[in-house]
């Protein structure tokens, strides 16, 4: 048993709980994301009243996270694939919290505009290093439901926060 490959005893072998644990962990952090993308449509009126936004700007408010997003899996998906997955997603859950909290603060819409940019870079590294991280703790068999799972943790945060 020593001479084993573990990635094929992996493979091959059926899904243990630790598996099952780390497969919720990439649901529940996509979950995340996806409360976070949409709290902010949730949010606009009361935005747009209290600051005296156009729609224009707001737009711009709605669309940072996105671009960050956008940037974020680009650029911190190779970072994943070179500095391991755990510190990358760590780092990005960092990233990702730092740009609530402030975001929650902030004062200005361009202070806000910061902070979503920043948010949307955590959680596009997350996106990316998630997806595998899911695909790389399952084996052969439940890697398809795996994924699933992992994918349908984004819209049942959008609606747990609505």
């Amino acid at each position: 048993m020593a001479d084993a490959d573990p990635i094929k005893t992996m493979e091959e072998g059926g899904m243990r709980t630790w598996q099952w644990l780390a497969v919720a962990m990439t649901v529940a952090l996509n979950a995340l994301d996806g409360f976070d993308v949409l709290s902010i449509s949730f949010a606009a009126p009361g935005i747009a009243k209290e600051w005296g936004v156009d729609q224009g700007i707001l737009g711009w408010v709605l669309s940072m996270e996105l671009l960050g997003m956008a940037i974020g899996s680009i650029l911190l998906g190779g970072v994943a694939d070179k500095y391991g997955r755990r510190p990358t997603i760590l780092g990005c859950l960092v990233a990702m919290t730092i740009g609530m909290w402030f975001a929650g603060t902030a004062g200005s819409v361009n202070e806000l505009l910061v902070w979503r940019l920043i948010t949307g870079l955590g959680i596009g590294g997350m996106l990316a290093a998630i997806n595998a991280t899911a695909a790389e703790f399952s084996n052969a068999r439940w890697r398809s439901v795996a994924m699933a799972l992992m994918v349908i943790g984004y819209p049942i945060g959008g609606a747990t926060g609505g």
